[in-house]
């Protein structure tokens, strides 16, 4: 009889060929291959946290800007010069105000309304010191004309605020400007409109137009009838 020892076959996991101590050349487990993704996966999570702090950062500096927002008056519909502000054509934003800039202080709304204005502002446009007339209107050197004209005379486009052109017509009398301008444009004054109105029962519109005191006294002397109205962009003659 043959006293041979045998050794116990090791014992391994049922269905299993090998054990993480084994390596016989074959490819690692499926869960080993993921642990390595996970670990490579780190510098991810790193930069996602930067951006993070990135954008906290942008916020708190926006948050510190806008702490800095003013309560101001702008207007809320357009206005023209000689025209008198109400409460309706103001309005009150929220802006970032530069050292030097006149703009109106919110709290200060009741002390602009009821004052004329000194030139022509659109919808939208921060209200400044400057536009608000203090010393009066017209301005000095400045004077109103009245212009009594008739549908076909103006356009009627024309509101306050508009820059107009004043041309003379001459009429059949063969009338003359009194004392007229030497220069080409003897027969055409420009001028800003500071208000159009309709009288009851008159074929008739009357537009009042600002313009310097020489300007206006020389329209002034015109026979009626004679004039005419030329709308022209901001500044143009």
């Amino acid at each position: 009889m043959n006293n041979m020892t045998t050794k116990p076959d090791t014992i391994r996991p049922s269905g299993s060929t090998g054990g993480p101590w084994v390596s016989d050349g074959k490819k690692p487990p499926i869960s080993r291959l993921r642990g390595g993704g996970r670990r490579r996966s780190v510098p991810h999570l790193l930069l996602g946290a930067l951006l993070v702090l990135v954008c906290a950062a942008v916020f708190l500096v926006v948050s510190l800007n806008s702490g800095n927002r003013e309560p101001v008056l702008a207007l809320a519909q357009s206005v023209g010069v000689g025209q008198v502000l109400t409460a309706q054509d103001l309005k009150q934003v929220d802006i970032a105000v530069d050292a030097g800039v006149s703009v109106v202080d919110a709290s200060q709304a009741a002390s602009v309304v009821g004052k004329t204005m000194s030139t022509s502002l659109s919808a939208g446009s921060l209200l400044t010191l400057g536009a608000v007339g203090t010393g009066g209107f017209p301005s000095a050197g400045q004077a109103l004309a009245a212009l009594s004209l008739k549908s076909g005379q103006f356009p009627p486009e024309v509101t306050p605020g508009s820059h107009v052109s004043v041309v003379f017509v001459p009429g059949q009398s063969g009338a003359t400007v009194a004392s007229p301008p030497t220069t080409d444009q003897s027969t055409v004054w420009p001028a800003v409109v500071t208000s159009v109105t309709s009288p009851p029962n008159q074929q008739i519109t009357v537009i009042s137009v600002q313009l310097g005191e020489a300007a206006a006294r020389q329209i002034a002397a015109v026979p009626a009838g004679q004039l005419s109205v030329v709308m022209v962009s901001g500044g143009g003659r």
